[in-house]
C-alpha cells in the first residue's frame, strides 16, 4: 500500500481541529491519505493559547477545568476520541504527537538549589550554586488525582528557565540540584555542550519514579485513545537510555504493531543513522536532510544540481526508517527553524516524495488547504499567506494509481531528472520528469513491451501526446521549472 501521512495542523491553526477533521476525513481518504498526524492533545500550561507542546497535564485531553479552560486549543476530550473513531471507521491510522521533554505552568513554588549555566555551553557553570524558588510542583488540582495521583516536584526535573532569588526573578538556564545529581544527563545530544535542557521544567529521566509514571501514562493513553502510532517531539533533548527502554516497553507490553516516528532535528544523515543504530531501528525519523535539500534547491533555482537531490538523505541511505516531508510546523514562516521551501519548487518536492518507491511521505496541512495567519516578529505584526499547492491533489492521486513496481532513475542531467515506475499486475506504471530550469526533454527506454504506446501528462501541465517507437523508446518533455507525470 502506498501510504501517505497528513500533518493535520500547523503552528498558527485556529479553530476546533477535531471537528474540522470530521468534516474532511472522507475527502482525505479519497485522496489517498492513510494516516493522520494530530498535534498534542494534552492540556498545556498556556491553556487555549498553547499548542499542546507547552505540556502541563498529560492526563487532561480536554476534560478538566485547568489553566482557564476545559477544552484544549483543538477541542474537548470527547471530540478528540470521536475524531479518532471516525479515522478508524474509514480505515485511516492516527498518530498522536507526544511531548516527553518538559512541563510548563507548575502549580506551586518550591525552594530549590540551582546553579546557572552558560546557554552556549551548558557544562559551564556561571558563579556558585544558590537557593531560589521556582514553579516546579505540579499537583493538577482540577483533575484531583483522577487517572493518576502522581505529584511532580523538583526531584522530577533537571533544569528550569525561571527562578526567584531574594524576590528578584531571574531568567536563564538553571541546573536543579536533585536526587539524580548536579550534572546534566549525558545520554542526550552534545550540542551546546549538553542539550538535555530545552525549555520549561526539564523532565529528569534518571529518576526511576518518573520512568514508572511515564510507562503508566502511555499505557493509559494508548488504552484510552486507541491511537495507532506516536510522533515523538524533540528527541535530541531526551535521555536516549530512557527512550529506548520506554519504546521497548510500548512495543513489547502494550502494542507490538505501533508505528513510532521521531523528530531528531539533525541535518547530517550520519547523525540520524548513528542514533537509529543505538535505538536498534525501533522507530522512524523525519528526513531533515531531505527537507534542507528541498529548501536549498528552491533558493538556488537552476544552479542547484538535481542529480544530487536525494544524496545524503535518510530516504537514500535508510529508507525503512525514514519519513519524508517538504515542510512542517517548525519550518513555516516566523518559526525558530524557518526554512520555507519556495512555492515554485513545492510541486517538484512533493513529486519527489510521493512518486518515490521507498518514501513514506508526509504532507502538510497548509500545502493542501492553504493558510493565513498573523504574528509578531521583532515587535512588528507580520501577516503570512501560505497558498495551497495546486497540484497536490493530483499528485496524491498519481501516487495511488501509478507509483507502483520497480523504479528506474534517470538522474543524468543537473537541471532535468526523470524516473520510471514500471507498475505491477494491478497498476499501470508512469514516467516522472522534472526541470528546475527551462523546458527540457529526456529520452526514455520503456522496453519493447511498450512499443507504439501513447502517453499523456496526468498532471495536465502539457497537452501534447507522446508516442513510443517500435523499440519502446520515447522522448518526454517537461515545462520550465515544472513536473509532468
Amino acid at each position: 500500500m502506498n501510504g501517505v501521512i497528513m500533518q493535520f495542523f500547523h503552528w498558527y491553526y485556529e479553530g476546533n481541529l477535531w471537528k474540522e477533521f470530521l468534516e474532511k476525513a472522507d475527502d482525505l481518504k479519497e485522496l489517498g491519505i492513510t494516516a493522520v498526524w494530530f498535534p498534542p492533545a494534552v492540556k498545556g500550561g498556556l491553556g487555549k493559547g498553547g499548542r499542546g507542546y507547552d505540556v502541563y497535564d498529560l492526563y487532561d485531553l480536554g476534560e478538566f477545568d485547568q489553566k482557564g479552560t476545559v477544552a484544549t486549543r483543538y477541542g474537548t476530550k470527547e471530540e478528540y476520541l470521536t475524531t479518532i473513531q471516525k479515522a478508524h471507521d474509514i480505515g485511516m491510522s492516527v498518530y498522536a504527537d507526544i511531548v516527553l521533554n518538559h512541563r510548563i505552568g507548575g502549580d506551586e513554588k518550591e525552594d530549590i538549589i540551582v546553579h546557572e549555566v552558560n546557554g552556549e555551553n551548558r557544562n559551564e557553570m556561571i558563579g556558585d550554586s544558590f537557593s531560589a524558588s521556582a514553579f516546579t510542583k505540579f499537583t493538577f488540582p482540577g483533575r484531583n488525582g483522577k487517572y493518576s495521583d502522581f505529584i511532580w516536584d523538583f526531584h522530577c526535573f533537571s533544569g528550569i528557565d525561571t527562578v526567584v532569588q531574594d524576590n528578584n526573578e531571574k531568567q536563564g538556564v538553571f541546573k536543579i540540584h536533585n536526587t539524580s545529581g548536579q550534572e546534566w544527563n549525558d545520554s542526550v545530544s552534545h550540542q551546546f555542550g549538553n542539550y538535555d535542557y530545552l525549555m520549561g521544567a526539564d523532565v529528569e529521566y534518571r529518576n526511576p519514579e518518573v520512568v514508572t509514571e511515564m510507562k503508566r501514562w502511555i499505557k493509559w493513553y494508548v488504552d484510552t485513545t486507541k491511537v495507532d502510532g506516536l510522533r515523538l517531539d524533540a528527541l535530541k533533548h531526551i535521555s536516549y537510555d530512557f527512550l529506548k527502554e520506554w519504546i521497548i516497553y510500548i512495543k513489547t507490553e502494550l502494542k507490538p504493531d505501533i508505528f513510532i516516528m521521531g523528530e531528531l532535528w539533525k541535518d547530517e544523515v550520519v547523525k540520524i543513522n548513528d542514533f537509529s543504530e543505538f535505538m536498534e531501528d525501533l522507530l522512524c525519523y523525519f528526513d531533515v536532510p531531505l527537507h534542507y535539500h528541498f529548501y536549498n534547491a528552491s533558493n538556488e533555482e537552476e544552479k542547484y544540481d538535481l542529480r544530487n537531490i536525494l544524496d545524503g538523505t535518510l530516504l537514500s541511505q535508510n529508507p525503512r526508517c525514514s519519513v519524508s516531508f517538504v515542510e512542517n510546523h517548525d519550518t513555516q514562516k516566523l518559526q525558530a527553524l524557518e526554512s520555507v521551501v519556495k512555492d515554485w519548487f513545492k510541486p517538484i518536492a512533493y513529486t519527489l516524495i510521493l512518486m518515490n518507491k521507498n518514501a513514506y511521505p508526509c504532507i502538510f496541512y497548509p500545502d493542501l488547504y492553504g493558510a493565513e495567519y498573523t504574528n509578531l516578529s521583532e515587535g512588528k505584526e507580520i501577516k503570512v499567506s501560505m497558498p495551497k499547492v495546486q497540484l497536490l491533489p493530483l499528485l496524491l492521486k498519481a501516487r495511488q494509481e501509478f507509483a507502483h513496481g520497480e523504479q528506474i532513475n534517470y538522474f543524468d542531467d543537473p537541471n532535468c531528472i526523470a524516473w520510471m515506475r514500471k507498475g505491477d499486475e494491478k497498476h499501470r506504471g508512469c514516467i516522472i520528469i522534472i526541470s528546475n530550469n527551462g523546458e527540457r526533454a529526456k529520452e526514455i527506454d520503456l522496453g519493447k513491451e511498450n512499443a507504439n504506446s501513447e502517453y499523456f501528462d496526468f498532471l495536465q501541465q502539457r497537452k501534447d501526446k507522446i508516442k513510443s517507437d517500435e523499440n519502446g523508446r520515447a522522448v518526454f518533455k517537461v515545462n520550465a521549472r515544472s513536473v509532468s507525470i
